[in-house]
């Protein structure tokens, strides 16, 4: 007896597959095999990716507030830790758009912190 074999599912996977390789170059592109492990890889990367731009943009932010408390005579870890003393609770985020685009009410922190 021949065996069972879902063509219309596996027709359905393959194509899915192909259709996120499109784009890529040669054989990547439209041979399965080497389409398959393309994909498989390029969802990897994918995923390290998504972790990876939370800690480049956290480390984007320190920079810049470490520059616009340099300004004001202050170091970032001296200035964080006295954020947390005086219950200040601006996130990183926040206090980097203020240093880079709001100069004025970055250095009011400052000083409300400094005293």
């Amino acid at each position: 007896m021949p065996r069972s074999v879902n063509s219309v599912a596996s027709r359905a996977r393959r194509k899915r597959v192909l259709k996120l390789a499109k784009g890529y170059f040669g054989r990547r592109k439209n041979v399965w095999t080497v389409a398959k492990n393309a994909v498989e890889k390029a969802l990897q990367y994918a995923y390290v990716g998504r972790k990876q731009k939370k800690r480049n943009f956290r480390a984007l932010w320190i920079q810049r507030i470490n520059a616009g408390t340099r300004e004001h005579g202050l170091s970032y870890s001296k200035f964080i830790g006295l954020l947390k003393q005086n219950n200040i609770e601006l996130n990183r985020k926040v206090l980097a758009d203020l240093a880079m685009n709001h100069p004025a009410a970055f250095k009011a922190i400052v000083d409300s912190v400094k005293k």
